[in-house]
């Protein structure tokens, strides 16, 4: 059904669709209409004090402003990634700044943190029961406006703001999307940031890493955000690497998701897990479409899967679908739960 579907929905803009597909979920609090949650003993997992009912996450971007938790949640989702969220409200990049490679199965972003801010986000989260919702996570980034000196200060009011609401906080210093945002991807300020963030509360905090940045220097700064306390890494982000697209145009900026982000995402998560995984949490992202991919990095020492891209591809059923094969392939490898396949590889 999807699939006819979308040949509509890819003749019009991304962004307003996007903004369709947001007004259309808001209207599932009242008639409930989808609901793909499904429980598989096989997949739940706990990980620092948060309950996981499958391992399959939204990624951050879809929910920016955290307006649709809750029927999110209802397709199925093991956990939701909302944000990214800056303290003030920002318009983001000029328009046009999405772009479907639909032969690629893949999508260009160029956003910029569009966010209504902090207090919009709050007011949102406000309105939700948490105690029927996957565990949620904040991604928080800083207002363009900000220079990167007082970077820690967006990310400290961030943190104190939404503490309530929040499972776990996830810094974002990789979007390609902010102007010498992924300067901040350093020792030094990876230190100095989780030393002042967990000062302020103990909510467990994850980092975002860039696949572009050379795997030894980003296995360095995973360690580094281990040692200074963080809970995990989330790797990846989107790439700027414009060659792995068929039709490669470099004139254009964003970030690229989806298939053609899949290898480089594997490949990052296969250089830094040997170093990691038995000191944090890894939650892999980047070009997941189906269960053997997710159970492949999974298997490679992640302990979480994010999806994004291939929601727009596959439709809204791509947690349902990922699960329901991925329960098949924990029972065919002879395990009685998901823990005992992460980082069977390694």
């Amino acid at each position: 059904m999807y699939e006819l579907a979308k040949k509509v929905i890819f003749k019009f803009d991304p962004e307003d669709m996007h903004h369709l597909v947001i007004k259309a979920l808001k209207t599932q609090r009242f008639l409930k209409v989808v609901d793909y949650k499904k429980t598989y003993k096989n997949l739940e997992n706990e990980l620092i004090n948060m309950k996981f009912s499958n391992p399959i996450g939204l990624a951050a971007g879809f929910d920016k402003n955290a307006e649709v938790v809750a029927p999110l949640a209802n397709l199925g989702f093991g956990f939701i990634e909302v944000g990214a969220i800056t303290p003030k409200a920002q318009p983001g990049n000029p328009r046009p700044r999405i772009e479907r490679l639909v032969d690629e199965l893949s999508i260009r972003n160029a956003m910029g943190f569009n966010n209504d801010g902090v207090e919009v986000a709050k007011a949102n989260l406000m309105r939700e029961n948490f105690s029927k919702l996957p565990p949620i996570f904040i991604n928080i980034g800083k207002n363009k406006v900000t220079p990167n000196e007082e970077a820690i200060n967006d990310y400290e009011i961030l943190v104190r703001e939404l503490k309530p609401y929040a499972d776990a906080f996830v810094i974002n210093i990789s979007s390609p999307n902010t102007p010498n945002l992924r300067d901040l991807q350093n020792a030094k300020f990876i230190e100095e940031i989780f030393t002042r963030l967990n000062a302020i509360n103990d909510v467990p905090k994850f980092i975002k890493f860039a696949p572009d940045m050379d795997f030894g220097l980003a296995t360095e700064l995973s360690l580094t955000a281990l040692n200074a306390n963080a809970c995990g890494v989330i790797l990846s982000n989107t790439t700027q690497d414009y060659s792995l697209s068929k039709k490669p145009d470099l004139t254009k900026v964003g970030g690229l998701s989806g298939k053609v982000l899949a290898e480089k995402s594997l490949n990052m998560l296969k250089a830094i897990a040997p170093s990691v995984h038995k000191k944090g949490i890894i939650i892999s992202s980047g070009g997941v479409f189906d269960a053997a991919q997710a159970y492949e990095r999974i298997k490679w020492g992640a302990s979480l899967v994010q999806v994004l891209s291939s929601m727009i591809f596959v439709g809204p059923r791509i947690a349902r679908n990922i699960n329901d094969e991925l329960t098949k392939l924990i029972e065919n490898d002879g395990l009685s739960s998901i823990n005992q396949a992460i980082g069977v590889e390694l």
